[in-house]
C-alpha cells in the first residue's frame, strides 16, 4: 500500500493537508466520517493515517500500542524524533502532544508484512461505523448526538505471538460499550490471524460524548446520509 502520497515528510517533520486527509478516509479505509470531509469545520486528520505513518517510519512492533491526545488537523505540523526507544511521544512545534506510542518485543521493516498488516487494520477500523457502532448502540438503547456526531479514536493495542509470518489478516472477535452519564467508550477487540490460525490480538478504542436515548428514525438518518456520502464519493469516482 502506497501511503506516502497521503502526507509530508520533511526530515523529522510530518504534515498532511486536508485533501491527503480525506483522499485517505475515503479511497483507503473506506472511512466516510464528516470529520474527514475537506469542507468541514471541523477537520481532523485519520487516526488511521497517523497510525500507518508510524508503522511505515518506525516499524512493526511485536506489541504496539498508540494513546491519541488531540485531533490533528491539515495546520499541524509534527515532528516524529529519531530515537531508539521504547515510548515516544509526538508533539507539533507548539510543543503541544497529540500521540504517545509505546513499542515492544523483536521489531520487522518487513514490507510485505507491514503493508498487509497495515492494510488489514485500517480496512477494519473504518468500517467501525455503521457495522459495529450502530448495533452496539441499538443493543444499549443509547445513542450519539446525530444532528453532531462526533467519535475520537482514543488508543489501539496489538501484540503479534510472532513476527515470523508473510501477511496478517484482522477478525473481530468481541466489543464493550462502556456509559459513563453522557460520555462513554467504545471497545472493539479482534484477533490477528495468518494463514487461518490466531497469532495475536488487539483492540480499539474510541471515546464518544454527548450520549442520549436511543432513537430508531434518528440513527436511520444519519446512516442514510453516512451511506449517500459514500454512494456519492463511488460513483465521482468511476466516472473520472
Amino acid at each position: 500500500m502506497n501511503i506516502e502520497k497521503y502526507y509530508s515528510l520533511d526530515g523529522s517533520k510530518l504534515s498532511f493537508t486536508r485533501q491527503q486527509g480525506s483522499d485517505f478516509a475515503k479511497t483507503v479505509a473506506g472511512d466516510f466520517n464528516p470529520l474527514h470531509n475537506i469542507d468541514t469545520t471541523r477537520f481532523c486528520i485519520p487516526g488511521d493515517l497517523l497510525f500507518a505513518v508510524i508503522i511505515r517510519h518506525y516499524g512493526l512492533h511485536q506489541i504496539m500500542g498508540l494513546s491519541f491526545s488531540g485531533m490533528v488537523n491539515d495546520y499541524v505540523t509534527l515532528y516524529l524524533p529519531e530515537v531508539n526507544a521504547r515510548e515516544i511521544s509526538i508533539y507539533d512545534e507548539k510543543n503541544k502532544k497529540y500521540l504517545d506510542v509505546s513499542t515492544n518485543g523483536e521489531l520487522t521493516r518487513d514490507a510485505r508484512l507491514v503493508d498487509s498488516f497495515t492494510r488489514s487494520y485500517v480496512e477494519f477500523s473504518g468500517h467501525s461505523f455503521p457495522d459495529l457502532l450502530v448495533p452496539m448502540m441499538k443493543e444499549k438503547k443509547i445513542m450519539i448526538n446525530t444532528e453532531r456526531p462526533l467519535v475520537l479514536y482514543d488508543h489501539m493495542r496489538i501484540s503479534l505471538d510472532t513476527l515470523d509470518i508473510d501477511e496478517v489478516a484482522l477478525e473481530f472477535a468481541s466489543n464493550e460499550f462502556r456509559i459513563y452519564g453522557k460520555r462513554g467508550d467504545i471497545v472493539l477487540n479482534f484477533n490477528l490471524t495468518s494463514n487461518g490460525k490466531v497469532i495475536g490480538r488487539g483492540q480499539k478504542k474510541m471515546v464518544v460524548s454527548g450520549l442520549r436515548e436511543y432513537v430508531q428514525e434518528k440513527i436511520d438518518i444519519l446512516v442514510d446520509a453516512y451511506n449517500e456520502r459514500k454512494r456519492k464519493y463511488i460513483e465521482a469516482t468511476i466516472t473520472l
